[in-house]
């Protein structure tokens, strides 16, 4: 049977560059998505990973078993980082630091597909989060993305050069703070994480 990885298809979005910072055109795109406040560390987030993990695994398989649409490899875990009221970004405040984390799914995922699988993972578990789950298109639109590679507390450095190069091509800073994470932090040494950095822009 035909298997996708979006990541190879979607390349350009999913697997930058290191080395410098390139602009690229996000399609509207469909995903698992929770939204809540506070550290990545926090209880809450870690529950909202558990969730999409446990919905995207079953939707996948789910599917496999209904024969809809070809096999797909799940794609990793992203999250969209903000604080309200604000343009910048607190980097000591964890504690209000906004977020939604979530997942991209295959065009031929549909909302029904979605139900069904939460039903299925409602069976087996009690995941907290899983009531606060969406399953929404999110368009993203003009940005400029780096790969980062090493420690997520060292991506400050990274992020300064897509704000540098935004403001040096005429752009300003749009909509959110975005992060793809390619690694697995329980199996990567820290030295070696590699997270897509990415921030939409817009002219001035």
């Amino acid at each position: 049977m035909q298997k996708i990885d979006l990541k190879k298809e979607l390349k350009h979005l999913y697997l930058p560059s290191p080395k410098k910072v390139d602009l690229v055109d996000v399609p509207k795109m469909n995903f698992l998505m929770i939204d809540g406040k506070g550290a990545p560390a926090s209880e809450s987030y870690q529950q909202s990973i558990e969730a999409l993990y446990s919905m995207a695994y079953t939707i996948k398989f789910d599917l496999k078993k209904k024969g809809i649409g070809p096999d797909f490899t799940v794609m990793p875990l992203e999250s969209l980082w903000w604080m309200e009221g604000r343009d910048d970004f607190d980097l000591e405040d964890r504690d209000n630091w906004l977020w939604t984390s979530m997942i991209l799914q295959p065009d031929y995922v549909t909302a029904e597909h979605v139900s069904d699988a939460v039903e299925l993972v409602k069976a087996k578990k009690d995941l907290p989060a899983l009531d606060s789950m969406q399953f929404e298109a999110y368009d993203e639109g003009l940005s400029a993305q780096i790969l980062h590679i090493g420690p997520y507390s060292e991506e400050e450095a990274t992020i300064e050069k897509i704000h540098t190069f935004a403001a040096e091509q005429g752009y300003k800073l749009h909509k959110k703070h975005h992060e793809i994470y390619l690694s697995d932090p329980n199996r990567t040494q820290p030295e070696k994480l590699k997270t897509v950095i990415r921030q939409p822009v817009t002219k001035e």
